[in-house]
C-alpha cells in the first residue's frame, strides 16, 4: 500500500492546538498541504473529493480562530469535512476513511470529540448547532461558540429555512458559515441558486460590505459592538433588496467574502466572535479548488474513485467480457423508453439526477424531468399533486433519503390513493457510505401504510417490468418498486416489456424439505447458495416472491403445505421486514414451519463494501448455504463428531 506522506507543516498537526502554534504567515502552506495530502489520499483509496477540497481555507481558519471541540463546530454536508478529520488527529488513519472497519467518511459523534454531530445526510447543520447554542446559553456556558458550515446544496432543503426562522428570534450565540459553491453533487437549482447570485454581485451591497469592513478593522475592539448595531440598521435601510432574506429572518448577514482567502477568514471569523447573537456569514468557494479537472467538472469529481492524481485519468474496471448494468442506469434508460411511448410521464428526483440517473430523462426530455434540490418533501407532495392532474409520475429517491418524506407518503400520496410511483434506489446495505446511507427500513416502513403496492426486483429484466407495470393505467394504486445500489446480473438487459400481476411471486426450483423465500437482489445470492449446496446433495426449494405487498397467499400456501423449514433472505431490516411478513402470513393461517429469517440485523451496521458487509450481516451466498446446512441438521451432526 502506498503511503501518504503529509508535507513539513501539515506532519506536526495531530490536533488544532497545534495548528494554532504556527503564524498567520504560515497558514496558506498548511493549507496547500492540506490539499495536497486530500487529493494524495483519495486518488490511491477513493472516496468523496471536490468538496472537502473547495473548503481547505475554511477547514484551517476555522481551527485556528476557533477553540474546537468546546467551540462546537457542525459540518453539512459531511462530505466536506476531510480537511477537518485530517486536523483533529486522523491524519495517520485517513487512508482507512471509508473502509472495511475504518473511519468513517463522515463526522461521526463516536469516533471523535470533535464531531460534535452526525452528518452523513444534508442540511441538518443550523438546527443542531441552534440546540447546541440554546443548551449552552441555558447552562450557563458563555464560553462556547456554535458554527454551523452548511453548503454543497445543503440550502435547497427546507430544514435550513425552518431553523433560520427559529435561529433569528433565538438570542443564540451561533454563526451560520453559507459555503456557497453553487453545487450539490449536481448544480445547484431553484429560486435560491438566483437569490445568491443576485447579492454576490450586487454592486451596492458589495461596496458597502468592502467600506464596514475597512472600518471594522481600524477600530478597536471596545468599539466593536457599538458599530455592529449600526452595520445592523444599515444592512436593513442602504442595501439592495437582495438582501434581505436573511436580514428579515433575524440574523446578521455578513459576506459575501472570498472562501480561499485563509488571512481574510481568519481575520473575519475573529471579528465576528464580538458580535454576539445569530450571524450568518456568507463566503464563496469554488468545488473541487486547488485540482483542476475537478474544477472543471464538478458532477464527475464529487466522488470519482481511485485516479491518477498526475494526469486525471480515473481507474475503471476493463474486461472484455461484457458487464452487466447499474440498477439505477436501468432505470434511467428505462424511463426514457416508458416516457417515449407514454406521454403521462413525468420524473422527479430531489438533486440526485446523475447519481439516480433521471439525467437520462432530463437530457431527453427536459420538460418533463424535474430535479427540485434537496427537498425530498417537495418531491413527493409535488409528485402527488401531478398525480392529480392524471400524470404518470416517477419519483426517483434513494432509499435512506425517502425517511424524511414519509409523513408525505402517507398523508398527500397513500390517504388520497394517488398512484405515484415510488423508484427507491440504493436499498439495502450501500457500502462505504455507512449507516446513514444504507437503505435498511423501506421494506418495514412502507409495507404497513395501505394501499401500497411494495415489490423489488432479483435482476434487471424484473425492474423493466416491474416499472412498465406500474405505470399502465389499470394501475391506481403508489407503487413502491426498490433495487440496490450498483450492478446487476444480466448483461443483456434490455428485455421485451412484460406485465407483471401485481401480487405475484415466482418459483426459481423445487427442493426438499427447506424453502428458500427471497425479496430483491438477494435473490441472486440464493441461486448461488443453491449450487453450492447441490455439490453436497442439499437441494432447498428456492422462491422469488417479487411482491412483499401485496404477498403472493396462493405461493405462500404451496410453500407452507410443502415444506417444514423455511428460510427468509432480504436486504432490509429483519425487524418488521419481508420475513416478518413471511410469519405473519403463517401465523394467521395456522402454519407452524421452522422459519430462520436472514436480513440486516437490529443494530447499525457499519460502513464497508457492500459484500463485506453481506457477509457480516449472513445473508450472502455463504450465510444462506450455512442457514440451510444449520436447518437440516448438517452443522450439528459435524460439531458432535467433532
Amino acid at each position: 500500500m502506498e503511503e501518504i506522506v503529509a508535507g513539513p507543516l501539515l506532519s506536526q498537526i495531530n490536533t488544532p492546538d497545534d495548528l494554532k502554534k504556527l503564524g498567520k504567515g504560515q497558514l496558506q502552506e498548511v493549507c496547500n498541504e492540506l490539499r495536497q495530502f486530500i487529493i494524495d489520499c483519495v486518488s490511491v483509496h477513493g472516496g468523496h473529493f471536490g468538496a472537502s477540497l473547495g473548503v481547505v481555507e475554511l477547514t484551517v481558519a476555522l481551527h485556528y480562530v476557533y477553540n474546537t471541540p468546546d467551540d462546537q463546530l457542525v459540518w453539512d454536508v459531511g462530505h466536506q469535512a476531510y480537511g477537518h478529520k485530517i486536523l483533529t488527529g486522523r491524519r495517520k488513519v485517513f487512508h482507512t476513511n471509508r473502509k472495511y472497519g475504518g473511519i468513517s467518511g463522515f463526522p461521526k459523534r463516536s469516533e471523535s470529540i470533535y464531531d460534535t454531530f452526525g452528518v452523513g445526510h444534508s442540511s441538518t447543520s443550523i438546527s443542531a448547532a441552534l440546540g447546541m447554542a440554546i443548551a449552552s446559553k441555558y447552562k450557563g456556558e458563555d464560553f462556547r461558540r456554535h458554527i454551523a458550515v452548511i453548503g454543497d446544496g445543503a440550502m435547497t432543503a427546507g430544514l435550513p429555512f425552518e431553523a433560520l426562522n427559529h435561529a433569528g428570534v433565538s438570542g443564540a450565540n451561533v454563526l451560520i458559515i453559507l459555503n456557497d459553491n453553487n453545487m450539490s453533487i449536481d448544480p445547484n437549482v431553484g429560486a435560491l441558486k438566483e437569490y445568491l447570485t443576485d447579492i454576490t454581485t450586487s454592486h451596492t451591497y458589495n461596496k458597502f460590505r468592502d467600506d464596514v469592513w475597512k472600518m471594522l478593522g481600524m477600530l478597536p475592539t471596545k468599539d466593536f459592538q457599538k458599530l455592529a448595531s449600526k452595520i445592523e440598521a444599515g444592512l436593513k435601510g442602504v442595501v439592495s433588496k437582495s438582501s434581505n432574506l436573511f436580514e428579515a429572518l433575524g440574523l446578521r448577514y455578513f459576506g459575501p467574502i472570498d472562501g480561499h482567502n485563509v488571512l481574510k477568514l481568519t481575520e473575519t471569523l475573529k471579528s465576528l466572535q464580538g458580535i454576539p447573537g445569530p450571524k450568518l456569514l456568507h463566503i464563496k468557494t469554488v468545488k473541487g479548488k486547488g485540482f483542476g479537472l475537478a474544477e472543471k467538472d464538478q458532477t464527475l469529481w464529487h466522488a470519482p474513485g481511485t485516479f491518477d492524481k498526475i494526469t486525471g485519468k480515473i481507474n475503471k474496471k476493463v474486461s472484455s467480457i461484457p458487464e452487466p448494468p447499474k440498477y439505477q442506469d436501468v432505470f434511467g434508460h428505462t424511463l426514457v423508453e416508458l416516457a417515449e411511448k407514454n406521454p403521462l410521464i413525468m420524473g422527479i428526483t430531489p438533486a440526485m439526477p446523475s447519481g439516480s440517473s433521471m439525467k437520462f430523462m432530463m437530457d431527453a426530455m427536459p420538460d418533463r424531468a424535474i430535479d427540485v434540490g434537496i427537498a425530498e418533501q417537495h418531491a413527493v407532495t409535488l409528485s402527488a399533486g401531478l398525480a392529480t392532474q392524471g400524470m404518470r409520475v416517477f419519483c426517483n429517491i434513494y432509499s435512506s433519503f425517502m425517511q424524511r418524506a414519509y409523513d408525505m407518503v402517507v398523508h398527500d400520496v397513500a390517504i388520497q390513493k394517488l398512484p405515484v410511483i415510488f423508484c427507491l434506489d440504493r436499498a439495502g446495505l450501500v457500502g462505504d457510505d455507512g449507516p446513514t446511507h444504507h437503505g435498511a427500513y423501506d421494506i418495514a416502513f412502507m409495507r404497513c401504510i395501505p394501499y401500497l403496492v411494495v415489490c423489488s426486483p432479483m435482476n434487471e429484466s424484473e425492474l423493466r417490468n416491474m416499472m412498465y407495470t406500474a405505470q399502465l393505467p389499470e394501475n391506481t394504486s403508489p407503487y413502491v418498486i426498490r433495487y440496490p445500489r450498483g450492478q446487476g446480473v444480466m448483461p443483456q438487459w434490455k428485455t421485451p416489456f412484460e406485465k407483471i400481476e401485481v401480487g405475484t411471486g415466482r418459483k426459481i426450483c423445487d427442493g426438499n424439505e427447506i424453502a428458500i423465500l427471497t425479496i430483491g437482489h438477494p435473490g441472486n445470492f440464493a441461486v448461488s447458495a443453491c449450487k453450492i449446496l447441490a455439490t453436497e446433495d442439499l437441494y432447498p426449494a428456492h422462491y422469488d416472491m417479487r411482491f412483499v405487498k401485496p404477498i403472493d397467499e396462493e405461493m405462500l400456501h404451496e410453500v407452507a403445505q410443502h415444506y417444514s423449514k423455511i428460510i427468509t433472505v432480504e436486504d432490509g431490516t429483519v425487524v418488521g421486514g419481508f420475513g416478518s411478513a413471511v410469519l405473519e402470513f403463517m401465523a394467521a393461517h395456522g402454519y407452524t414451519p421452522e422459519v430462520k429469517m436472514l436480513g440486516i440485523p437490529d443494530r447499525i451496521v457499519e460502513h464497508g463494501k457492500p459484500e463485506e458487509l453481506h457477509r457480516e450481516c449472513g445473508y450472502d451466498a455463504q450465510g444462506i448455504a450455512e442457514a440451510v446446512r444449520e436447518m437440516a441438521g448438517i452443522k450439528a451432526m459435524v460439531e458432535d463428531l467433532a
